[in-house]
């Protein structure tokens, strides 16, 4: 005769409980699903170093907070009114966009240049891409002391060589004279970043399909052809990237200026960060130094958001 065990009940799990009620799920549990365990350490260290300092600084910038601790007593909208009011404002922000304009336009065309011939030399390619690469791997401070110490001194520096070399007349005030200044940082920041630009343009290169170029050449197109009709159209993403990329940079300029000149001569060459600095840490007002700041910063803003509209309004002008 044989016996039959009755197979055991199945175990109760979520899915089993009562209809209409929701399952039950401890938090832990929601924590790891959804892999919030894992980014809570990075979320923690974000709002304390980016989110709190944000917010706190906009409260400085409605107060006359002050570095020694006196003041704090809520003022408003009035920092902002006197920033708007403020000369020193103005012609320190126009400084920045100056400088924007002088140093993105060759930065963008040389690191394209550099790109293009690195591409093309097949001997020691190598070496051609660390030294064009490496001089951004150094150090902002090594880099402006390099120029200011060895390049531009007047008198006996190497810009002033090479002039006298060339026939030239030497003792040109490289970074004490107001029109040469700010061509001085320019060139030393260029030297210095160019090879950022350099090494995505060259990605964008190599990503281009080699048979693009195979068939027209054999179809009669010369190198020049090529380079305007398939490398230029074909990098145009990448050089919208580069563009914006080095707007935003050129337009946060400290550490050049402040180690090379200080801001002068005649403070023709100070951004607006080193004056929001002098604001803050010189004449000890933290809160209208935050009041600049931030006006500063919806510029920052309204740049950065320019490049995304134009994109998606011609992507939907390409789409009709």
């Amino acid at each position: 005769m044989t016996t039959t065990t009755a197979a055991p009940p199945p175990p109760v799990t979520a899915r089993h409980t009562a209809a209409g009620r929701a399952p039950v799920r401890s938090v832990h549990r929601r924590w790891t699903e959804h892999g919030l365990v894992f980014v809570a350490p990075f979320l923690l260290l974000y709002a304390m170093f980016l989110l709190w300092p944000l917010v706190s600084g906009v409260g400085m910038s409605l107060t006359s907070e002050n570095i020694t601790g006196t003041g704090g007593e809520f003022v408003g909208l009035a920092n902002y009114a006197e920033a708007v009011r403020d000369p020193d404002v103005w012609s320190s922000l126009w400084n920045t966009v100056w400088f924007t304009v002088l140093s993105t336009v060759p930065l963008v065309l040389v690191g394209l240049g550099l790109a293009l011939l690195s591409h093309q030399l097949r001997v020691v390619q190598w070496l051609w891409r660390l030294s064009w690469f490496a001089p951004f791997l150094l150090p902002s401070g090594v880099v402006c002391l390099l120029f200011a110490q060895m390049i531009f001194p007047s008198g006996f520096g190497l810009a002033d060589q090479t002039l006298a070399a060339a026939g030239l007349e030497p003792g040109i005030g490289w970074l004490s004279e107001e029109r040469y200044a700010m061509l001085s940082i320019v060139a030393t920041t260029v030297w210095w970043t160019v090879g950022f630009n350099f090494l995505l343009y060259l990605a964008a290169l190599q990503a281009i399909p080699v048979h693009l170029h195979e068939a027209a050449e054999l179809d009669g197109a010369g190198a020049w052809h090529r380079l305007l009709h398939i490398t230029l159209p074909m990098l145009r993403r990448t050089t919208a990237l580069v563009v914006v990329l080095q707007v935003l940079a050129s337009l946060k300029i400290f550490d050049q200026v402040y180690i090379m000149t200080g801001g002068g001569p005649d403070e023709s060459t100070r951004p607006i960060l080193q004056y929001v600095y002098q604001q803050g840490f010189t004449g000890y007002r933290i809160g209208y130094a935050s009041a600049v700041s931030y006006l500063f910063f919806a510029l920052i803003l309204i740049v950065s958001l320019v490049r995304p509209a134009l994109s998606r309004r011609r992507a939907e002008e390409a789409a009709k």
